[in-house]
């Protein structure tokens, strides 16, 4: 049996040689049969940072050039410069124009009573034919008192291959009102602001003043200097004849 002396030497020497340091890398290299550095390269902290900063500019500059695009036009403003138009609308007579619909049967004018029209139109200078106006117009009160009614009104005004313009509003055959500009077609596409209606010899004789804005500069031959509304007022006769020199280029009959 082993002595007690026997034992500490035997538990020494293995516990000494369990504590034992690792072999040294140049050690372990042979052992392993490769060299460490060969195999995995020290990275220099200044060429990660370079490496960063460079995949960093990169991205950020894919990024802004993939988002950034050129101005649409339709980004661009609309032109706010205010351009008058002045415009006559007549009643010759000839159109069977206004149709009195009494949708409330009642004997005097009533809410709900319809009016369709549609009447000629000319420059404010009487001196040419620009086409036609064609709407309707819904009852809304009538006052007695003042003579007259109120309509809710919504037509348009055709200016032949110059396109059109849309008003809408109250429309009074007693006094002079404001009507808003809704749109238009051809040169008046985009248009908007107001126009005012002046009632001269209802519903025979009316004068308006447009204030359009949100478009270009009006043909010359739109804007005349108009002549003074009165009660006697008529177009030349070559306008009233349509003669081509009077109309507009395919002027709206």
């Amino acid at each position: 049996m082993a002595s007690a002396s026997s034992l500490r030497a035997i538990s020494s020497l293995h516990f000494s040689n369990s504590i034992r340091s690792p072999p040294s890398s140049s050690r372990a290299q042979r052992l392993l049969g490769f060299n460490l550095s060969h195999s995995f390269p020290t990275l220099k902290s200044s060429s990660t940072n370079q490496v960063l900063s460079t995949s960093s500019n990169f991205t950020t500059s894919a990024f802004f050039c993939k988002n950034k695009k050129e101005p649409a036009d339709s980004d661009s403003p609309r032109p706010t410069k205010v351009q008058e138009l002045h415009v006559y609308e007549i009643n010759e007579r000839d159109r069977g124009s206004p149709a009195y619909l009494r949708l409330s049967q009642k004997q005097v004018n009533s809410l709900g009573d319809l009016v369709p029209f549609s009447n000629k139109i000319y420059s404010g200078d009487l001196e040419k034919r620009l086409g036609i106006t064609a709407g309707l117009c819904v009852l809304i009160q009538n006052f007695p008192e003042k003579k007259g009614d109120r309509y809710e009104a919504i037509y348009s005004f055709y200016f032949g291959d110059y396109g059109h313009i849309s008003v809408q509003g109250a429309y009074l055959t007693y006094e002079d009102t404001y009507l808003a500009v809704t749109g238009g077609s051809g040169i008046f596409e985009g248009v908007y602001g107001q126009v005012k209606l002046k009632q001269i010899v209802f519903p025979f004789k009316l004068f308006y003043t447009f204030y359009l804005k949100g478009i270009k500069d009006l043909p010359v031959e739109l804007t005349g200097k108009p002549v003074a509304p009165t009660p006697s007022v008529e177009p030349s006769a070559a306008a009233k004849a349509t003669e081509p020199s009077a109309t507009v280029k395919n002027f709206t009959n």
